[in-house]
C-alpha cells in the first residue's frame, strides 16, 4: 500500500470516528460540554443547545463559559468547579446557575470529570449537565419505585405483556403466600383457583385501552393443594406502563397495585344486608296490619321473608303441644337451641310423638303469593328425625344441606320440593306454646343458610306465629 493510500485511509478513519462521536454526543439524553486543558470549548451537544439556546457553532472555540453561558458573578464557582474536575480522580457533582441565550439564568446539576491522555495526564474535562428539576424528577421516580416495592402498606405486581408476573413487592409476596422470586414468570392461573379469568380481562383491557376511570373490586381465591382457602376481596387499580425512550409509545406490561378490603366488604354487605331485612319487616309489618283475616296476614309475612333470601317457603302447624325437650322442664320458656343445628341423619327424637300439618306454602316453580292449603288435618309425611321434627322438639332452629354434590333423591326424602338442597327450619311460638315449624328452602344458585339467617328466620317465625295464633289456626 502507497503512503497516499495509507493516508487516506487513515483520513477516512478519522472522519469515520468523528462522525460516530458526533452522532453519540448529540443522541445523548444530557447535555455536554467538553474543553481543552486551557479551557478552549470543543464539544457542544443537541441536548446543551435545547437547554440554553447557543448552538455549538456558537459555542465551540470560545474560552471558558465567563461572559456568554456564566454570568461573572457565578463566574468564580463554575470556574472553580471545573478545575477541580480537571485535578481531582472520578467524578465531581455540582450545582450551579448557567445562563441562557435569552438571558435567563437555568440551575443545573453536573457531573465533570477529567479527560486523560495516554500518559494519565489531564489533557481537557468534560462536563454532563441537566435541569435540576428534571434530574429531581427522574430520582423522584426511581425513590417512589423503590418505596413501592420495599415499604409499601399494598401489594404491587408489574405484569409482563403476556401476563405474567415480572416484579413483585414484599406485600404482595406475603399476601400470595410465596416468595418474591417464585412468582416471576408464573401463569397467573397457578397463583389464583378463582377470579383469575377476571384479573386477566382487567389487564388485556389496560394493555389495550389504558388505565380505568375507577378502582375495581375482585374476588379471587388463592390456590392452594393444602387446603381450601377463603375468598378474598382485592381493591385494584391499574396503569399501562410505556417505553419512555420508543417514538411510539410500546406497552410494556401493567402495574397492578391491590389492597386486601375482604373484611371491610363483608361488614358492607352485612350491613346492607341486616337494612334490607330490617326494611322487609317493616312492610310486611304495615302489609299484615291492612289484612282483616289473621291467617292472610301470616302469609303475607312469609311471602316479604321470601324476598331475596329464599325460594320456596312452607308452614306446617302441630296437632298437638311439643313435648319438653331435653333437659329442659315443661313449660320453660327460655329455651334456645345452640347454634342453629345441622341434622343428625340419626336423630329420632319426637318424630312419632307429633304430627304436622301443612297450613301455608309458596308456590313451587313459579313466582306467586303463599296460599293456605286445604284444611284436611291430614299430616305431612315427614321422615323420623326430619328437620322440621327436630326443630319443633328443639324449640330451635335447624339447618340442613345436601353439600357440594347432592344426592340423588335428597330433597324427595324430606318431602321438599325437586331442586331444594338447603333448608332451614325454625319454630313457631306464641303465648308460650310451640305452634309448628315455618320451613325456608334454597335452589343450587343460593349459599347455604348461616347462622344470620337463622336469626331472620325465628324473627319472621314469631311474626307468622303470632298472626296464626290470633286467627285461631293452630290447636290449643
Amino acid at each position: 500500500m502507497s503512503g497516499s493510500s495509507a493516508s487516506a485511509r487513515c483520513a477516512a478513519d478519522e472522519t469515520e470516528d468523528s462522525g460516530l462521536l458526533a452522532a453519540l454526543l448529540d443522541g445523548m439524553d444530557a447535555a455536554l460540554v467538553a474543553f481543552s486543558a486551557d479551557g478552549t470549548v470543543t464539544h457542544w451537544n443537541h441536548e446543551a443547545e435545547r437547554i440554553l439556546g447557543w448552538t455549538a457553532a456558537e459555542a465551540v472555540g470560545r474560552t471558558g463559559l465567563t461572559g456568554w453561558a456564566v454570568r461573572k458573578e457565578d463566574a468564580d464557582g463554575v470556574g472553580a468547579a471545573l478545575t477541580a474536575a480537571m485535578r481531582s480522580p472520578g467524578r465531581q457533582v455540582h450545582e450551579f446557575a448557567l445562563l441562557a441565550k435569552d438571558g435567563h439564568r437555568v440551575l443545573v446539576r453536573t457531573q465533570s470529570s477529567a479527560v486523560r491522555g495516554p500518559g494519565g495526564r489531564a489533557s481537557g474535562a468534560y462536563c454532563a449537565f441537566s435541569e435540576v428539576h428534571t434530574q429531581i424528577d427522574l430520582e423522584r421516580s426511581i425513590a417512589l419505585s423503590e418505596a413501592l416495592f420495599e415499604d409499601a402498606s399494598w401489594g404491587v405486581v408489574l405484569v409482563d405483556a403476556d401476563l405474567r408476573p415480572a416484579v413483585v413487592n414484599a406485600h404482595a409476596a406475603r399476601v400470595l403466600g410465596v416468595g418474591r422470586t417464585a412468582l416471576l414468570g408464573r401463569p397467573l392461573a397457578e397463583l389464583l383457583a378463582q377470579g383469575v379469568e377476571e384479573l386477566e380481562c382487567a389487564l388485556q383491557h389496560v394493555l389495550a385501552e389504558g388505565a380505568p376511570p375507577a378502582a375495581a373490586e375482585l374476588w379471587v381465591t388463592l390456590r392452594s393443594e393444602e387446603a381450601e382457602l377463603p375468598r378474598r376481596c382485592w381493591r385494584s387499580g391499574f396503569v399501562r406502563l410505556a417505553s419512555p425512550l420508543a417514538e411510539e409509545p410500546v406497552p410494556l406490561g401493567v402495574a397492578w397495585l391491590f389492597q386486601d378490603v375482604t373484611e371491610a366488604k363483608r361488614t358492607e354487605q352485612e350491613n346492607s344486608l341486616l337494612r334490607f331485612r330490617a326494611h322487609q319487616l317493616h312492610r310486611a309489618g304495615r302489609a299484615a296490619a291492612e289484612c282483616p283475616d289473621p291467617a292472610e296476614a301470616a302469609a303475607v309475612h312469609l311471602d316479604f321473608a321470601l324476598a331475596g333470601f329464599a325460594d320456596h317457603g312452607l308452614v306446617d302447624l302441630a296437632t298437638k303441644p311439643a313435648p319438653a325437650p331435653y333437659g329442659v322442664v315443661a313449660g320453660d320458656d327460655t329455651y334456645e337451641a345452640h347454634e342453629a343445628d345441622e341434622v343428625d341423619a340419626g336423630y329420632e327424637g319426637a318424630s312419632a310423638a307429633c304430627a304436622l300439618v301443612r297450613t301455608l306454602s309458596s308456590p313451587a316453580g313459579s313466582p306467586g303469593p303463599s296460599e293456605a292449603s286445604s284444611a284436611t288435618g291430614i299430616p305431612v309425611p315427614y321422615v323420623r328425625g326430619h328437620p322440621a321434627f327436630q326443630a319443633y322438639e328443639r324449640r330451635g332452629s335447624v339447618r340442613s344441606s345436601a353439600g357440594s354434590a347432592p344426592a340423588e333423591g335428597w330433597a324427595a326424602a324430606r318431602n321438599w320440593p325437586d331442586g331444594t338442597v338447603h333448608g332451614l327450619c325454625a319454630v313457631l311460638r306464641s303465648r308460650g306454646r310451640t305452634l309448628g315449624v315455618v320451613t325456608f328452602l334454597r335452589s343450587p344458585a343460593r349459599r347455604p343458610f348461616d347462622r344470620a339467617d337463622a336469626d331472620y328466620a325465628e324473627e319472621v317465625a314469631s311474626r307468622i306465629a303470632a298472626a296464626l295464633d290470633l286467627s285461631g289456626a293452630a290447636s290449643a
